[in-house]
């Protein structure tokens, strides 16, 4: 699908984010966003729902799967922590470079089997935000006795069972869906926003004994998954329980109403991470998913960082 197709007839009913210096406006950025439930449904949306992108990090909660289903965690001996880390994009903290350190230790590892890169200014692949991931993919493969040093690559047992599951999920083949390198060297796919609502929608719903491990790792190790002061962390953190959030890069952030089977996607055309964090906000205010109180700690710690900047979020999700 062509991305100007994507984005032509909907502009007026996208969300608007106008980033305010003062009274004037300085910057304006663009979102689409799906609500869908588990059959496939589009309950609610804003622009184009069928927007077409790279889900990026936000895929990182099923490329987990093979990591819980494998029995990885029970053969090694780790924990929901490390599970929580594997779902992350982590801020590098010593605390999450530990947790990464734990998982590969535990397997027998050697560090230098990450392929991650070293973080820009860091001293270790540990560091990197996606280090959790990589450290549970090695793991799976050392479990299944698959092949460690082509653990990214697209043919690779490993990512054949992460499409697997979400061909599963989508309802559509494997052989449908396109694939490309992410930044951390892990595949990631390109899919529609209602496909990536559909997939937290399922992840939301827990029904699922691998989903609700899942989802309960990420709930109670909120700060493995980003870190303090990250909006997933924090999102996560205000919502007593009722909410799982995980980001991408490029503008991606999807969310789970947990219980309800009901996942929201959201995709900033311009990929800005403060205008989909203001989206989200907005959104959430809109849905009543969680407390008014909730939503301005969230707006405070996310948003109001520079005195005189004002972030405005004009547009509503509408029943389609």
């Amino acid at each position: 699908m062509n991305l100007q197709n994507n984005i032509s007839n909907h502009d007026k009913n996208s969300i608007k984010v106008l980033v305010k210096r003062g009274s004037s406006v300085e910057s304006i950025h663009r979102a689409h966003a799906s609500i869908c439930d588990t059959k496939g449904r589009t309950l609610m949306k804003a622009g184009f729902p069928e927007y077409e992108t790279f889900i990026r990090s936000a895929l990182k909660p099923f490329q987990a799967l093979p990591f819980l289903t494998s029995g990885t965690l029970e053969k090694y001996n780790l924990d929901n922590k490390t599970l929580a880390l594997a779902c992350g994009s982590h801020c590098g903290s010593s605390v999450h470079a530990r947790t990464a350190f734990k998982l590969l230790w535990n397997s027998d590892i050697d560090i230098k089997e990450l392929k991650c890169p070293i973080p820009q200014n860091r001293e270790s692949r540990l560091q990197h935000n996606c280090s959790g991931k990589h450290s549970a993919f090695l793991a799976t493969c050392k479990k299944m006795n698959w092949d460690l040093d082509s653990y990214l690559m697209g043919h690779h047992p490993l990512q054949i069972e992460i499409f697997r599951r979400v061909s599963e999920l989508l309802k559509i083949p494997a052989e449908e869906l396109i694939a490309e390198r992410d930044d951390c060297g892990a595949p990631t796919l390109l899919l529609r926003l209602s496909q990536m609502a559909i997939l937290y929608a399922h992840l939301s719903r827990s029904d699922q004994p691998e989903f609700e491990k899942i989802t309960r790792a990420m709930i109670n190790h909120p700060d493995l998954l980003a870190g303090e002061g990250y909006f997933d962390s924090e999102l996560i953190k205000r919502s007593h329980k009722q909410i799982i959030s995980k980001g991408g890069s490029e503008g991606i952030q999807c969310i789970g109403l947990m219980g309800e089977g009901i996942g929201l996607s959201i995709k900033v055309e311009d990929g800005s991470k403060r205008a989909k964090h203001a989206v989200a906000i907005h959104l959430l205010r809109q849905l009543e998913w969680i407390t008014p109180s909730a939503i301005e700690e969230l707006d405070e710690i996310i948003l109001q960082k520079n005195p005189g900047i004002y972030i405005e979020v004009e547009g509503k999700l509408q029943v389609p």
